[in-house]
């Protein structure tokens, strides 16, 4: 995994944690309000990288399936060339044939 991608979301991150630790240093005396409001910045920031992750990972496979659909599409394009190709010259054999006939 590459550090560098994922910077700004850490850095992010961090400025979530150091907010809930004001937060919670504020509340001090409600331990209740203090452990609620940790769990839901941390669990929010995680949930912020782990969207993150996912879609970067979907990003990835777009492009696989997008490579992998232009290779599939020209290999149909040049297996039809060649029908195309197949065909014409199987019809001029015919036509000349036909045409030696049709001088005899």
């Amino acid at each position: 995994m590459d550090i560098r991608k994922y910077l700004v979301d850490i850095l992010l991150t961090i400025v979530m944690i150091v907010s809930m630790l004001v937060l919670v240093n504020r509340f001090w005396q409600d331990l209740i309000i203090a452990v609620a409001a940790g769990l839901m910045i941390l669990s929010l920031g995680g949930l912020l990288l782990s969207l993150n992750i996912k879609m970067r990972n979907l990003e990835r496979n777009v492009v696989i399936r997008e490579r992998m659909l232009r290779s599939n599409l020209e290999e149909i394009s040049n297996r039809m060339q060649n029908k195309y190709d197949m065909a014409l010259s199987h019809l001029d054999e015919l036509v000349a044939e036909i045409s030696r006939r049709a001088y005899r």
